[in-house]
């Protein structure tokens, strides 16, 4: 019985601390911060990025690939960036479709026609879109953002069809500033061409 008691005591010491660790790396990462949507003016940046095609989580790996490439010729970018074009919960995975890279800084856009040998390269839209900011700690807040931001941005679609319209979602991953930047581009021009994205009803409150 006293081994039983104590094995029944540790699990349940493990259990706290596992609860511990789980508030502890919610709070840290962004899970309590409060979605808040603007419309402002935006936009003008430019892209250096690749086209994909298939799962968005290997999206993280062309980012990379993107910013060493550049770094390799003597360019350094802060912002990482996703355009994700399909919801997965409608379309296949393998087929979902995206526009993945690094946002060029002023200074360097005379670099522009050797960095097109390598990658495409375009200027976003200037104009209003509507968009909220998520703190960003670490690859962990990018999965909690992704739990609080998009139900966030389906009760938008609910509640507000001025501020919501359909089209693909940019992430903008602004690492000298530690924030993330979701922005709804449901622009005519930008989606041309592209099946616009409906994130489906979920009962996640924001």
């Amino acid at each position: 019985m006293n081994v039983v008691k104590k094995i029944i005591s540790i699990v349940g010491v493990l259990i706290v601390v596992l609860l511990i660790v789980f508030a502890v790396v919610w709070v840290y990462y962004g899970g309590l911060t409060t979605i808040v949507f603007s419309n402002p003016k935006q936009g003008g940046e430019i892209l250096v990025y690749k086209e994909v095609i298939g799962d968005y989580r290997k999206t993280g790996e062309i980012t990379d690939e993107v910013y060493y490439a550049l770094i390799n010729m003597g360019i350094e970018t802060y912002k990482g960036f996703g355009i994700f074009y399909d919801d997965p919960k409608e379309v296949d995975r393998s087929m979902c479709r995206s526009e993945v890279g690094c946002i060029l800084e002023p200074s360097d856009a005379n670099k522009i026609s050797e960095i097109e040998k390598h990658f495409k390269v375009k200027t976003f839209p200037v104009g209003h879109y509507t968009s909220t900011d998520f703190p960003y700690k670490g690859t962990m807040s990018i999965l909690i953002g992704l739990w609080k931001v998009y139900p966030a941005i389906n009760k938008l679609k609910d509640i507000s069809d001025k501020l919501y319209k359909e089209g693909p979602i940019m992430e903008i991953y602004n690492m000298q500033d530690s924030v993330i930047t979701y922005r709804l581009c449901g622009d005519a021009n930008l989606t041309k061409k592209m099946k616009s994205i409906k994130i489906k009803e979920n009962k996640r409150n924001f």
